[in-house]
């Protein structure tokens, strides 16, 4: 064998081995990646994960329908559920099961079309109103003493949360927009954010976010600002009316109210919504 061919066979052994390398490099910065969004999403392989599905409330709706747009963040939502590996079970919001933290819960919808949410936004974030008047579906959101009125023209809101449940449970997640393009874009804004969410809060934290679908009527859900993180006011609840029995005057914050501490650290056992 010349030197000049084994100069060659050496090249091809060495470029063989770089493309392995590069390859099994490549496969552990997707599985790694992939068990960052599954410990963040609470979606081990194999698991199974609650979608709770509001209703729709316009006139003459059957209690069981949904929205088109609403349809279309159910698709998006099952995708993301798909690429951890786990499966989708499809509930309606009066159905769900009476227990958290068993599954993942996705939950979306108002509450005026979602009881589940209601009882979520309740429990876990009692500094955030939404209005729940049946004949304005356009409910306004108020946090941390400001108020966020729909504006079909201008912009519309949505509150995107992760709440960590009791004794280390799996996670819910609300998106609670002011219409079905809102609910929409705070699905979308889940999907194509999560890693970065995951980076910020952590894989076990509660967070609260309050987002701006910008110009709905021309842009649908494509163009979504930030406004606020509202983790803070979310988890504040309002100082009970003057006079309430029980209640001391001034009284203002819960253990769960402190921020960046999830509503599971309250000392005593969480209700189930």
């Amino acid at each position: 064998m010349t030197e000049s061919l084994l100069n060659v066979l050496l090249g091809l052994v060495a470029s063989a081995i770089s493309a392995v390398l590069g390859w099994l490099g490549q496969s552990l910065r997707r599985r790694r990646r992939l068990e960052r969004t599954r410990a963040f999403l609470g979606l081990p392989a194999g698991s199974e994960c609650l979608i709770v599905v509001n209703r729709s409330i316009g006139a003459g709706a059957h209690a069981r329908t949904v929205t088109r747009r609403d349809a279309y963040a159910l698709m998006e939502l099952a995708a993301l559920v798909k690429e951890c590996g786990a499966h989708t079970d499809l509930v309606a919001h009066d159905a769900a099961p009476r227990s958290l933290g068993a599954k993942t819960e996705l939950c979306f919808g108002g509450p005026v079309s979602n009881e589940r949410m209601a009882a979520h936004l309740a429990w876990g974030l009692p500094g955030v109103t939404i209005s729940s008047d049946r004949e304005a579906p356009d409910n306004t959101i108020t946090v941390g003493g400001r108020s966020y009125a729909a504006d079909l023209d201008g912009g519309v809101y949505v509150l995107l949360a992760r709440l960590a449940t009791p004794e280390g449970g799996r996670p819910v997640f609300l998106i609670s927009g002011q219409t079905g393009v809102a609910n929409h874009a705070g699905v979308r804004h889940l999907v194509a954010h999560h890693r970065r969410l995951a980076r910020r809060y952590g894989t076990d934290g509660t967070f609260a976010l309050l987002l701006k679908v910008v110009n709905p009527g021309a842009y649908g859900p494509d163009v979504v600002e930030q406004l606020a993180d509202v983790t803070a006011p979310a988890l504040e609840r309002a100082p009970a009316p003057p006079g309430t029995p029980g209640t001391a005057a001034g009284t203002a914050r819960t253990p769960a109210a402190t921020a960046g501490r999830s509503p599971a650290s309250t000392p005593a056992s969480a209700p189930t919504p």
